[in-house]
């Protein structure tokens, strides 16, 4: 079955199409990052005209990508939430349209569920049951996979996303939007014992997560230390970095261990951080687990994962109605 998946939750507008639940045959993604960047942050209205703008030729590019025609798709998924509202309903209601004028089965994807299947389009897969890490700048969750259709939510953040703290922390510092990159780079350059910030494991037993503290102890060393903080921006950045790595990497393997579980896998935003992928497999290693990760371009949102999840809901016949709609916090999962 030929699927169009459809991604707009909150500032890439992207389309692809699998030839089955594991062939990708195109995946495209435009980013907005240039529009908000020099506003620090997503702008949630100039996100929704930007996917407004870009929907039409991204879906155009990636069918003309994948060597199709539009006749040969056979299904569509899109993702229905969490997200930003009026960017969601960008994207689902032009795949609702789609598949209405095209009389094709159609269904909306949880986009959580959809980061755990990019692990899953990767050429060496784990094999289920495996805990698996979403982070990103909106998320930062913890799930047991028991199979292809059971999630169990184990923990999720209390507050800041880490992805979010990422793009605070390079916002003080004075490093553009978005942080996660430019962060890494610099932390690769400094010295994270020159700077400890505080470990916010909060229960060392549960699976929850909190970063607005360690946000905030980041914001008052950079007030305290004005006079000499440029040469310390390398030093802050691998501080922090340091402080979010072990809190993920500690409460993923914990999650695993509690499970029993031999693997592990991240996805998202964040686990494009190599500091980070690099960290987690040698803790992960040191305790006879393996930690898999989905290939590089598909760590951030994209609609290749949207459409692998949306091929498995559209075979089961958990399809969409027209009256059905988008919702911004998550509801299942």
């Amino acid at each position: 079955m030929i699927i169009l998946g459809i991604e707009s939750s909150c500032d890439e507008t992207a389309a692809a199409v699998l030839a089955d639940q594991h062939t990708v045959l195109s995946s495209v993604v435009s980013s907005q990052v240039a529009v908000h960047h020099k506003y620090g942050g997503v702008v949630p209205e100039l996100a929704s005209r930007m996917h407004i703008e870009a929907i039409a030729p991204v879906v155009s590019e990636a069918v003309e990508q994948a060597g199709i025609s539009l006749d040969d798709i056979e299904g569509v998924a899109v993702t229905r939430g969490p997200g930003l509202v009026g960017a969601l309903l960008v994207g689902f209601s032009f795949a609702k349209a789609f598949a209405w004028a095209r009389n094709l089965p159609w269904t909306g994807v949880n986009h959580l569920e959809g980061h755990i299947y990019s692990v899953l389009l990767s050429d060496d897969p784990p094999a289920f049951p495996f805990a698996a890490l979403v982070a990103s700048g909106g998320h930062t969750n913890i799930y047991h996979v028991a199979s292809q259709d059971d999630f169990e939510l184990m923990g999720q953040t209390r507050d800041d996303a880490a992805g979010e703290a990422f793009d605070k922390v390079a916002k003080m510092l004075g490093l553009g939007y978005p942080g996660g990159a430019v962060v890494e780079k610099l932390a690769a350059q400094g010295d994270p014992s020159r700077v400890k910030f505080p470990r916010t494991y909060l229960d060392k037993d549960g699976f929850d997560f909190s970063f607005s503290g360690l946000k905030s102890a980041v914001s008052r060393y950079i007030h305290l230390n004005k006079d000499n903080l440029e040469e310390m921006i390398p030093h802050i950045a691998a501080g922090f970095q340091a402080a979010v790595m072990d809190v993920l990497s500690f409460k993923l393997i914990h999650a695993a261990q509690a499970k029993g579980c031999k693997n592990i896998a991240m996805a998202g935003g964040v686990s494009a951080n190599s500091a980070l992928a690099i960290r987690v497999a040698a803790d992960a290693s040191k305790r006879g687990i393996r930690l898999y990760l989905p290939p590089k371009q598909l760590c951030g949102d994209n609609a290749a994962m949207i459409a692998a999840r949306g091929h498995r809901l559209i075979q089961e016949g958990n399809l969409c109605q027209l009256d059905q709609d988008v919702f911004s916090r998550t509801r299942f999962l």
